[in-house]
């Protein structure tokens, strides 16, 4: 067994590159085409990589093979100096890689492609920029530089004197090293018997009573208009009947056996014809808005905070999600669904991203691209959730961006002028900030954050691009450089403000929780995401998203009736005892079995 282990580490700690020349017969059979139909263009610092393609479309076998195109620290030298004599097919590969990584991060790019365009064309033009009403930035860099440096100096020098003084709340800075401990909880005891109390005041329901009941206060389903006609869809139950397999994961076979209203056929054309991602959100948005209004909702918060986390669902080996393994989750493959939920506890919008993609690009997508979002004014995230990236974007676009960053200790911080610490904080002081790459680049800064906050490129879509390849991208470059002064002033912050970390636990504790109810929820196929094309994924994880807000809109209904019934009888209900209470619970509400309908 000892043996056998030790073969298996080998194998696990060997150079992956050793093994890609194994692939070049299946580029082989299309890279040269594919790289002479393709008009590539390239910025000035990836023409060495141009030249190298050229070669390989070309098939000029003579031509010497220069590796100026790779990094000086790249693997690759090693790898291709020790190859034999006139064998080419390692240049080859490590040429082919090189070209997706310059595409993802825009160094080289296609004039008439949407994902592959040449990304400072794709930004807004400057003066659109400068009248974008989003923007709450200067317009020139030296006004936003000198509020930055008082701020950082204020900032330390508050958080230099609570070092000294031992007043840093639940944390210390010995010796150059910052130590945090567990926040306590601050939860009353008299709340967890007082939600046990209005939760026993629910009355129990069947799934199908419950969103009728939601229907009749709200009309959501007038959202699902005929894809041809535009008029609202008739069979009231039939659609109902649609979101709830879609809900619950079941499919509409499954769902034509549980019911005695419709069957298959009948339930597919209503998919067919009404069911799509604009009604979804529709009806998101309205029983959303509806749920906000309710008065015991107010006890949870104003709708101006919002959470934000990634949750796994495991998608059996079939369809686009069969090679996304995430070893944090197992070795199944699987998709995330990014749900954003508001301080009200409303799943506002939520998408799908690979499991193995980082989530911190989405952060900005559920707060630009949806209603409710633009509301929000502090975002929570939790460490998966940022980049130096996201903190420069959020801070550009006035968002208070809050993430709970797991091994925060371990963090440094940038300064404009490091030799100017206090004594007691150069333990912590890593670099200084790049003033001169920020000036340089703030139009372009001024025109990318414009084009996200206008929805033009999903904001995701141009956070992965800086995100891909920074070393070759100023753009990406001067933005990371804002990252760093933001998420220095942060980390201050959250240092000095037990408020504010309290904050960001119970809005990404409400996530958790929201997490387990859709857990509860999917209880058809084993709770696997069976789909094989994206489309049918993402309809799975809208519907399930639709069926949680409605499930939320009763219980916040209900709750409300509840804490009613408890003032009436003497008890006590004080708002700070409420706002400890989540309309997430789900034990009252029948989700299995005949699937009956009330006809009205």
């Amino acid at each position: 067994m000892v043996a056998t282990a030790a073969e298996l580490t080998d194998t696990m700690a060997a150079d992956a590159l050793a093994h890609v020349v194994h692939g070049y017969h299946r580029f082989r059979r299309y890279a040269p085409r594919m790289l002479r139909a393709l008009n590539i263009c390239c910025a000035p610092v990836a023409a060495p990589l141009i030249k190298a393609a050229r070669l390989i479309a070309n098939d000029k076998a003579g031509e010497p093979r220069e590796t100026t195109f790779l990094r000086r620290a790249s693997k690759w030298h090693r790898h291709l100096n020790a190859q034999e004599y006139g064998d080419n097919r390692l240049w080859e590969v490590a040429v082919l890689f090189q070209i997706r990584e310059a595409f993802r991060s825009g160094d080289i790019w296609l004039p008439h492609s949407r994902r592959y365009a040449d990304l400072k064309q794709a930004l807004v033009p400057i003066e659109a920029a400068k009248a974008s009403p989003r923007l709450t930035m200067p317009l020139e860099p030296e006004a936003w530089l000198a509020d930055r440096k008082i701020r950082l100096q204020e900032g330390l020098e508050k958080l230099a004197k609570a070092a000294r003084d031992g007043a840093i709340p639940g944390g210390s800075i010995e010796n150059g090293v910052l130590k945090i401990d567990r926040l306590t909880s601050a939860v009353p005891v008299e709340a967890e018997t007082m939600v046990l109390d209005l939760y026993g005041r629910l009355p129990a329901v069947r799934i199908t009573d419950l969103m009728q009941e939601v229907d009749d206060d709200i009309g959501f389903t007038e959202a699902f208009t005929h894809l041809r006609t535009g008029v609202p869809c008739k069979d009231r139950i039939g659609l109902l009947n649609v979101l709830l397999a879609e809900g619950l994961n079941l499919g509409l076979s499954k769902m034509a056996e549980a019911t005695s209203s419709h069957d298959y056929f009948q339930l597919s054309r209503l998919s067919r014809w009404h069911i799509e991602s604009d009604a979804i959100n529709r009806a998101l948005a309205m029983v959303i808005k509806a749920q906000a209004a309710l008065p015991m909702a107010q006890f949870w918060g104003g709708g101006i905070t919002a959470s934000s986390d990634g949750q796994f669902f495991p998608a059996t080996r079939h369809g686009e999600a069969m090679n996304l393994i995430n070893a944090k989750y197992g070795s199944e493959p699987g998709l995330k669904a990014y749900t954003h939920i508001s301080d009200q506890f409303g799943p506002f919008a939520t998408q799908n991203i690979p499991a193995t993609v980082n989530e911190a690009p989405y952060v900005l997508d559920g707060l630009l691209m949806n209603e409710v979002g633009g509301k929000i004014k502090e975002q929570y995230a939790d460490t998966g959730g940022f980049t130096d990236h996201v903190f420069a974007v959020t801070a550009l676009l006035a968002y208070r961006f809050i993430p709970r960053i797991r091994d925060l200790p371990s963090k440094r911080l940038y300064l404009f002028d490091p030799a100017t610490a206090p004594k007691v904080l150069r333990g912590l002081i890593v670099g200084k900030v790049r003033e001169k790459l920020i000036v340089g680049n703030w139009p372009d800064i001024l025109r990318a954050v414009a084009t996200m906050a206008a929805g033009i490129i999903p904001p995701s879509q141009l956070l992965r691009k800086f995100a891909s390849y920074p070393r070759q991208h100023e753009l990406a470059l001067a933005l990371r450089e804002i990252g760093r002064i933001e998420r220095t002033l942060f980390i201050i912050n959250w240092l000095l403000d037990a408020d504010m970390q309290r904050r960001a636990n119970i809005g990404l504790n409400k996530g958790e929780a929201h997490h387990a109810l859709k857990n509860a929820l999917r209880i058809g196929r084993q709770g696997e995401i069976r789909d094989r094309t994206a489309e049918g994924q993402h309809y799975r994880m809208a519907g399930l998203n639709l069926l949680a807000a409605i499930i939320i809109y009763w219980n916040t209904k209900h709750l409300g009736q509840a804490v009613t019934a408890r003032k009436r009888a003497g008890l006590d209900c004080s708002p700070v005892l409420l706002t400890h209470i989540s309309p997430l619970g789900w034990a009252h509400i029948l989700l299995t079995g005949e699937y009956r309908w009330k006809n009205r």
